[in-house]
């Protein structure tokens, strides 16, 4: 979310925590891929994909010259029908061909952050689909618009630029990904892969033009209180248990003040998903920095902890506490209820008929694939 993403753990390993203390809690993961290997390119010769590409360029011309007024319709009926007309329609083993390239960036991180790019890939997803909104029916990560500016500097995507590189290298080698289900895909396997819960994901996304991108202002804002975090999470559809839950994802990752202007880790492992951001937030006695950025809590004990305002509200609104001390006693239920929420968040924006499945797929994570 715009509230900062987090960066998450490899799970093979234990992820330094920086300058914070860490838990000694890792959930081991051991990369382990089918016969053909994660790197493994489609079942399609380059004129296949030349094919795929006129053909698509085809079907974007359609819609350009014939005043139609659904492009996603159009570009959609393209994309199928070249891909079968040269043989090649991905299936649920090809997206989890992308999912191990991607599983294996994320382990790739060397001395970045904590360790792993798992938080930022995560924070592209989000953002990329929190831009929805439901009385226009406008945003989401249907049309993948953060590729143009100004979306790509707006201030809540400061950093993305990172994210969205990691992915091109993703996308170079399995060209036939659109970018919406590319980066959707990417935060499904940073919570997977850092400990978190299953999260029912499918494929149909279309990349659109930079006339899809959306105006600023639909993410959330850091600095804000609980009126604007309805305002924002409602827009998009959500009710105050699926707003509690979503925020639950500062388990993971830290803060920049290159980026968003503040500092720091929300927990003791942001690289491993959790429970902990509820359990600090009602364990910890949390006082406001006294530092020259913006405004933000510290953790009176160790001081190297930080909170948002907008974190804060988790405790402070009376509606959202009750939610958050549940999640903070009962870490199942907090899996269920975020992967729920997660799970409708990336599909915000696409019309039901785009979806190649009728119901969403479990990806496999690298330890079911020993």
């Amino acid at each position: 979310m715009s509230f900062a993403l987090r960066r998450f753990p490899k799970t093979a390993a234990l992820r330094r925590a920086s300058a914070v203390p860490k838990q000694s809690t890792r959930l081991p993961s051991f990369r382990a891929y089918s016969t053909e290997g994660a790197n493994a390119k489609p079942k399609s010769n380059n004129a296949a994909l030349y094919g795929i590409a006129a053909a698509i360029a085809g079907g974007g011309a359609f819609y350009l010259f014939s005043g139609s007024d659904d492009a996603s319709t159009v570009a959609k009926g393209a994309v199928q029908v070249a891909k079968a007309g040269v043989g090649f329609v991905p299936s649920k083993a090809d997206y989890q061909k992308v999912y191990n390239r991607i599983a294996e960036i994320i382990d790739d991180a060397g001395e970045y952050d904590d360790g792993s790019y798992g938080p930022v890939l995560l924070r592209l997803a989000w953002h990329a689909s929190g831009t929805y909104d439901k009385e226009t029916g406008t945003g989401g990560s249907n049309y993948a618009t953060m590729r143009f500016e100004p979306e790509a500097l707006h201030g809540a995507n400061n950093g993305l630029n990172l994210a969205r590189g990691l992915m091109e290298k993703v996308k170079q080698e399995f060209s036939w990904i659109s970018y919406g289900d590319l980066w959707t895909l990417g935060g499904v396997v940073a919570v997977q892969e850092m400990g978190g819960p299953k999260i029912p994901w499918r494929p149909g996304r279309i990349d659109g033009f930079a006339k899809d991108a959306t105006p600023d202002g639909r993410l959330p804002d850091a600095s804000q209180g609980s009126s604007h975090v309805r305002n924002i999470f409602y827009r998009m559809g959500f009710n105050d248990q699926e707003i509690v839950a979503l925020v639950g994802a500062h388990a993971l990752g830290r803060c920049h003040t290159s980026r968003s202007g503040y500092e720091g880790p929300w927990t003791f492992s942001p690289t491993t998903f959790t429970n902990d951001f509820y359990k600090l937030l009602f364990d910890e006695t949390w006082v406001w920095k006294k530092w020259s950025g913006p405004k933000q809590l510290e953790d009176k004990k160790t001081k190297s902890l930080m909170m948002l305002p907008t974190d804060y509200v988790m405790v402070s609104d009376k509606s959202f506490k009750k939610y958050a001390k549940a999640y903070a006693e009962d870490n199942d239920l907090f899996f269920k209820d975020f992967s729920a929420a997660f799970s409708r968040l990336l599909e915000l924006g696409v019309p039901t008929a785009q979806f190649t499945s009728s119901a969403p797929w479990e990806m496999g994570n690298a330890d079911e694939q020993k």
